[in-house]
């Protein structure tokens, strides 16, 4: 075996025995102190309570209009705020400031190995916008998650606040139950919404913070419907479980999606994994032979940019909105 291939993987050796370690301390000596920390935090929510009185809406109330509610999100963003309700969504107690840091971390130490081992600027050029995007595409994994967690909790939540309705409790009372009954993530976002009604955000205003933050159909047409209810009257309860049994058929026919387009996503992995998964194999098995790719630079471009077009064609395919 080659130095040059001996050195990175004693690299990735020592990075991984590293952060195994790490794991495993933090689980045995972390795990009963995050675990309080947790309930303080959700106890007396003074966390909560700061970051709302924070809250660019207590400065400017005309930064969310009600006449947008239609839109789900607000109409401009910089570049800055969507990467800020880019983590928000994603449940992570991240700053942009600290993701930005950590793409560059992880980009220089991805590039640094390949360009001394490689010493090819172009070669690590690619390790570093590779390593760029890793912590991009973890957010954006954990919101995915988040985000279907919601969904998949609103239905109850919707039925338990119609039967409070019935029982004659006020909306933002219903909306302090379902903090308190239900788990995470949905909790948190009710919780939050209710601590903004009591520190004196209008009600339309704390909903459609709830609406942007989320950024769920399903929260967007809960919201329309308590405006208009406010506007014109009506029963809520009764529109509250007519939503419940939408998004149940929603959340099934989402189901049954993911189940019809299950062999897609799982071409698109094989196709996307399988040339990395060769050329690591071929490089282990004969390493002279794998490294004459490197000779070839237009070769590889060509091959990342042809799996790159082809993965957005399937994922097009296989996604869509109904």
């Amino acid at each position: 075996m080659s130095p040059a291939i001996l050195s990175l993987l004693t690299f990735l050796s020592i990075v991984m025995v590293s952060v195994s370690l790490m794991s495993v301390l933090s689980d045995l000596f972390l795990r009963d102190r995050d675990k309080v920390n947790q309930r303080l935090k959700e106890e007396f929510r003074k966390t909560q309570k700061e970051k709302i009185r924070k809250s660019s809406l207590f400065k400017d109330l005309q930064k969310v209009r009600l006449e947008d509610l239609g839109e789900g999100l607000m109409p401009k963003m910089t570049l800055r705020a969507k990467l800020e309700q880019l983590l928000e969504q994603s449940g992570l107690d991240w700053k942009v400031e600290r993701f930005l840091i950590t793409s560059a971390a992880v980009a220089l130490a991805l590039a640094l190995p390949v360009l001394l081992i490689q010493r090819s600027i172009l070669f690590a050029a690619i390790a570093a916008i590779g390593g760029a995007l890793l912590p991009n595409f973890y957010v954006r994994m954990q919101r995915t998650s988040r985000l279907n967690a919601l969904r998949s909790q609103l239905p109850d939540a919707y039925g338990l606040m119609a039967q409070g309705m019935r029982a004659g409790q006020t909306l933002s009372m219903v909306m302090q139950g379902v903090s308190e009954e239900f788990p995470q993530p949905i909790s948190g976002e009710f919780a939050y919404c209710y601590e903004q009604q009591n520190l004196g955000l209008p009600t339309e205003l704390a909903l459609r913070d709830l609406a942007r933050r989320t950024s769920l159909m399903e929260v967007n047409i809960f919201v329309v419907a308590v405006v208009i209810q406010n506007q014109v009257g009506g029963n809520l309860a009764e529109i509250l479980d007519n939503l419940a049994k939408i998004v149940r058929e929603r959340t099934k026919m989402q189901g049954m999606i993911n189940t019809l387009t299950a062999e897609g996503r799982y071409q698109a992995v094989l196709l996307v994994g399988l040339p990395p998964a060769m050329f690591l194999a071929m490089l282990i098995i004969n390493p002279s032979y794998a490294l004459i790719l490197f000779d070839h630079p237009i070769l590889i471009i060509s091959m990342l940019t042809s799996m790159t077009f082809g993965a957005l064609w399937i994922r097009k395919i296989i996604n869509f909105d109904f």
